[in-house]
């Protein structure tokens, strides 16, 4: 039974096709951005907004979303509790800092538990044994992690159903579904004090042995999909090398060497309980931690949880490559979905922009009832994406080493005056470089020009010439003491103009002196 705010919730993603309508000037309002042949249109009229991608020719609407104001606002509200970051510290520090005293919670008595762990030890693969440690734990967790836990069984509704098919796919207990929790505490984007990052935790160098990428614009280690399938072959490797589950885990977390010196610091004893007390202290508290989640997960509605799925469920959501360029909020606003989930979907995009690069598949994903709205769109989404980046403040040409000449497509709202003012040069010359004969322009015309740089460089060179002063080193010259001589002149100046590498002078040198 979903509660009534969840399918307050489910109202708020509405998606149909529509026809341009003709309100009246009281009742909409439109703000029109313009792209070379598409127009975004946001719509408000009353309490219903719509985002519309246009044809500039026809003004009709390409598509239409809908969206309940108020229903967006608890919504966004919701997304934001749901997907904040702080569970991830909470995590990390209840697992690091474990004390294991005896915690009062009459709610599970101790003979349950027994019972309880006794059943899931018969169902797991890992040794799920009754000891006052766990009890502790799980006592810990259900009495003052409930809101916590909530959260986490909301996004597991999301990321679990991902994990199963990958761990079954490589053979592994599907269980272990439950140690991104203790990683990252379903966080995709979560990064450790040592630089550990996404769900799995994984430092960089382990990373890239497991082929997940990092670069500028990609973090491999959030894609949650790729990361999962990395995770799979890192803790199979470890189960083949230590023939335990256990054991496994407890060298995900501090690495194999750990293990082994602990396995040899108690003897020989390989049990990880017997070991643990010789383990580094976070992962002393690391197994008990995930033991305990996954008795919490298995026996949730024993202990009163019950999550109403994702907004979003994985197996509603589809990917497509992208083919030119995009961020996630062009995405976020032609689709009219809320950023926040859309960052959700596609984590592994550090700058929230999905790049285009030679020989890698980067893709977005998205709710499957918007991805055909984006396929019929794609090209209008694009040409809108390059107007947002076009639109964006540029580095000023003088800044940089620029062409002798430049090919520049005319763009809305430009003029001569304009275009002659932002290469530094004038109307008249753009004129005469493209045979105009007038000043009238059209959009996407090409004009050759050449920037003011290369246009004065022999002006400049002449210019230099001509302010040019040579100086005849004195004995009791220095460098510094010429350069006194000479107002705004440095040793360095000095220096560059003379190709002078040291401080000793000659009398008799012929030293060059640029004035003004």
């Amino acid at each position: 039974m979903r509660s009534p705010i969840f399918l307050l919730l489910a109202l708020c993603f509405t998606v149909s096709f529509a026809q341009q309508d003709t309100p009246t000037a009281d009742t909409l309002q439109k703000q029109r951005v313009r792209v070379t042949d598409t127009i975004l249109v946001t719509e408000v009229s009353g309490d219903i907004t719509k985002t519309i991608i246009a044809t500039k020719e026809s003004d009709t609407m390409v598509f239409a979303m809908e969206d309940i104001i108020q229903a967006r606002t608890i919504d966004s509200m919701w997304l934001e509790e749901l997907y904040r970051s702080d569970r991830f510290e909470e995590m990390y520090g209840t697992v690091l800092n474990q004390n294991y005293e005896p915690v009062p919670y009459e709610e599970l008595p101790t003979e349950v538990l027994k019972e309880r762990l006794k059943e899931l030890n018969a169902r797991t693969p890992f040794n799920v044994e009754y000891n006052p440690s766990l009890e502790s734990v799980i006592k810990n967790y259900l009495k003052n992690r409930r809101n916590t836990l909530a959260k986490l069984m909301a996004l597991s509704d999301y990321y679990f159903p991902m994990f199963e098919e990958e761990l079954d796919r490589q053979g592994l207990p599907l269980e272990m579904k439950y140690l991104a929790i203790v990683e990252s505490a379903l966080d995709p984007t979560a990064v450790s004090r040592v630089g550990a990052t996404g769900l799995w935790q994984f430092m960089f160098s382990t990373g890239k042995m497991f082929g997940l990428d990092v670069n500028s614009y990609v973090d491999e280690r959030c894609d949650p999909l790729m990361a999962t399938e990395a995770a799979a072959k890192y803790l199979k490797s470890l189960y083949k090398s230590l023939g335990d589950w256990d054991l496994a885990l407890a060298a995900y977390n501090s690495g194999p060497g750990n293990v082994s010196k602990a396995i040899r610091r108690s003897g020989g004893q390989t049990n990880y309980w017997n070991i643990r007390k010789n383990l580094p202290r976070e992962t002393a508290g690391y197994v008990p931690a995930f033991l305990a989640t996954m008795y919490i997960f298995e026996f949730a509605e024993e202990h009163g949880f019950k999550s109403n799925g994702p907004r979003i469920p994985y197996i509603a959501t589809d990917t497509i490559k992208v083919k030119r360029k995009l961020s996630l909020e062009h995405v976020a606003k032609v689709a009219d979905l809320d950023i926040d989930e859309l960052k959700f979907l596609n984590p592994s995009y550090k700058l929230g922009v999905i790049p285009v690069i030679k020989d890698e598949n980067y893709v977005l994903r998205l709710p499957v009832d918007v991805m055909g709205k984006f396929v019929a769109n794609e090209e209008a989404i694009y040409a809108f994406a390059e107007k947002e980046f076009n639109d964006r403040e540029k580095p000023l040409p003088e800044l940089f080493d620029q062409p002798d000449r430049i090919r520049y497509r005319v763009r809305s709202g430009d003029y001569l005056g304009k275009i002659a003012a932002k290469y530094g040069v004038s109307v008249s010359q753009i004129k005469r470089w493209n045979g105009l004969r007038s000043n009238n322009l059209r959009v996407g015309q090409r004009l050759t020009i050449h920037p003011r740089k290369m246009v004065t460089t022999t002006a400049s060179k002449q210019a230099s010439a001509t302010n040019e002063k040579t100086y005849t080193v004195r004995n009791g010259d220095s460098l510094w003491s010429i350069s006194q001589k000479f107002p705004g002149v440095t040793v360095q100046n000095l220096k560059k103009w003379n190709d002078i590498s040291g401080t000793k002078l000659k009398p008799g040198m012929k030293l060059k002196i640029q004035r003004g």
